[in-house]
């Protein structure tokens, strides 16, 4: 791919960046700022109750029937046990 150099600057559209390049770039030096965090709903494999959980949980999270545990503590995004499904919540 062959890209011009104008006076210093890459050809490409500053206005419009590409979706993709955007997402790579940290959450404050995106072209609009937003968190990288999000709800959703979490469905238990047991009892098939929806939880809804923060994407960045910081203490373990367990089913309110079946006190199954749901997901952990990463330090960074929640691992989900195995067999539990999501959908991130509509904002």
């Amino acid at each position: 791919q062959l890209r011009r150099l104008t006076m210093g600057f890459k050809d490409s559209n500053l206005l419009f960046p590409p979706e993709a390049s955007e997402k790579r770039k940290h959450k404050l030096k995106r072209l609009v700022q937003g968190p990288n965090s999000f709800f959703m709903d979490v469905k238990c494999p047991s009892c098939w109750t929806i939880t809804i959980v923060f994407s960045h949980v910081a203490k373990v999270v367990v089913c309110g029937s079946c006190n199954t545990v749901l997901a952990q503590s990463t330090g960074g995004k929640a691992r989900l046990t195995e067999g539990c499904s999501f959908r991130k919540k509509p904002e």
